[in-house]
């Protein structure tokens, strides 16, 4: 019974490290087996379809489809609310590593059953002398502690790239009023910023680029770009693009007003971090800096105290 306990809890943890490689593989923009076929078309050698299945990674051939396939069996089991939520979530943080709704679902609960059967396994070959009820509270914790864990990565994920794409609006729009008042216009600005910059927020003017040349309007675009920014900056700007285009008003002046409008934004935000500086400080103060000092300063005065006529009253010697 223990070895089946043992294999059982070995095999979720590798379904896990699977999964947990998978997520943090690249994005694949399109179909490998696509690429591979018109590679060996371009150097004109024929070869047949299984050959060029074979001859991709491992991970392109097992890995991939079992992890996804676990992910959709999960999805069956997750209420579409969270699904969406969840979809919605990937957008704020960019779509990292190519993750959907279904591979982070899946990663949170292989992960919660990993550490569980982590757990399970070192209780079973060690010595612990721990009630039941104590290694069931523990297990609890670790299921608790493994599903969330991939949610708070993500949460991280999005923080750090609304925060970058705040830093950078005040430069960006600068940019794009010179290029508006050069004779650009606004479709040719956001190009210039695509391929200017390689950051977050020039990725996403990227990304309306494309969606315009594919025949959506620049309105909705812009709408779907600030949705899935999700800053009040970006909400404010995309609005006033869109009221300066319908009502007719001169685009360099609104983005001129806009930049100036980020600048002092930022600067605010700048000033705020600086004013929760010191309230930060206060921890590694109080747990490190202060012990350390007090160590510091007190055991000179410990030692003369010992070997002063004082002793014998202090420390009854």
């Amino acid at each position: 019974m223990v070895y089946l306990i043992i294999g059982v809890v070995l095999l979720i943890i590798v379904g896990a490290v699977i999964l947990a490689v998978v997520g943090m593989r690249d994005a694949q923009r399109s179909d490998p087996l696509q690429v591979r076929l018109a590679e060996y078309a371009a150097r004109g050698d024929f070869t047949s379809l299984e050959k060029v299945e074979l001859s991709q990674p491992f991970s392109q051939r097992v890995i991939i489809p079992m992890a996804r396939r676990v992910g959709e069996i999960v999805v069956r089991f997750t209420p579409q609310n969270a699904i969406q939520g969840t979809a919605h979530q990937l957008d704020l943080a960019g779509n990292p590593k190519g993750l959907d709704p279904s591979l982070f679902w899946a990663s949170r609960i292989l992960l919660a059953i990993g550490l569980a059967g982590f757990l399970l396994f070192i209780f079973s070959i060690g010595s612990l002398d721990w009630s039941w009820t104590r290694k069931l509270l523990v297990l609890a914790g670790a299921v608790a502690f493994g599903f969330y864990i991939p949610q708070m990565l993500l949460t991280s994920k999005i923080q750090r790239r609304q925060k970058s794409i705040r830093r950078s609006m005040p430069d960006a729009l600068d940019l794009l009023t010179i290029c508006v008042e050069s004779g650009l216009g606004f479709d040719g600005a956001m190009q210039k910023v695509y391929e200017k910059w390689d950051n977050e927020l020039s990725l996403a003017f990227g990304r309306v680029i494309r969606e315009i040349q594919l025949g959506k309007l620049r309105r909705d675009a812009l709408r779907d770009m600030a949705d899935r920014i999700g800053i009040p900056e970006m909400t404010s700007f995309v609005a006033a693009v869109i009221q300066s285009e319908q009502l007719g008003v001169s685009m360099a002046k609104v983005l001129r007003i806009q930049s100036d409008q980020m600048r002092v934004k930022r600067r605010q935000l700048a000033e705020e971090e600086a004013h929760k500086a010191p309230i930060k400080m206060l921890v590694p103060l109080a747990i490190l800096i202060f012990p350390s000092i007090c160590i510091v300063l007190m055991t000179p005065a410990f030692l003369m105290m010992m070997r002063s006529a004082m002793k014998g009253i202090l420390f009854g010697g």
